[in-house]
């Protein structure tokens, strides 16, 4: 059975959907990572783990600064941005795949947007947020 096709309209490109399964790699720059524990707060080490996910065959990649894990302390807007926006410069134009930003902030969203991120992906599934449903990547 052939699977259907679909893109999936990027800023400034097309994805396909449906011809195989993609990878997301998941890259957390918080210090208290389930996943990690907290080894790519650092933006260095953050910036040569995003290479290394993307050279192991991931699709996509998604950066978190603010953990979601149960129990976990929400962040103010300004800490999200202090951990999220050196590896973002960093990675700018340096990836092919596109970059994903895990956050449900309308303004850390508009700020990822500015610095390359093609994809938002909000874990609260924009009940935390209602702004970030009319964000608009630059133009």
């Amino acid at each position: 059975m052939s699977r259907r096709r679909f893109e999936w309209k990027l800023k400034d490109r097309e994805f396909p959907l449906g011809e195989r399964t993609l990878i997301v790699g998941v890259l957390n720059v918080t210090p208290d990572s389930f996943s990690d524990g907290g080894k790519f707060l650092d933006p260095d080490r953050a910036f040569a783990r995003a290479v290394e996910i993307e050279e192991q065959g991931a699709d996509i990649i998604d950066i978190g600064a603010e953990s979601t894990k149960p129990g976990a302390k929400r962040l103010t807007e300004e800490e999200e941005l202090r951990r999220l926006v050196p590896v973002l410069k960093r990675l700018r134009g340096k990836l092919s795949i596109p970059i994903s930003v895990d956050t449900y902030k309308a303004s850390v969203a508009e700020r990822a947007l500015e610095l390359g991120a093609e994809i938002i992906n909000d874990p609260s599934g924009l009940t935390f947020d209602p702004q970030l449903a009319h964000n608009r990547s630059p133009a």
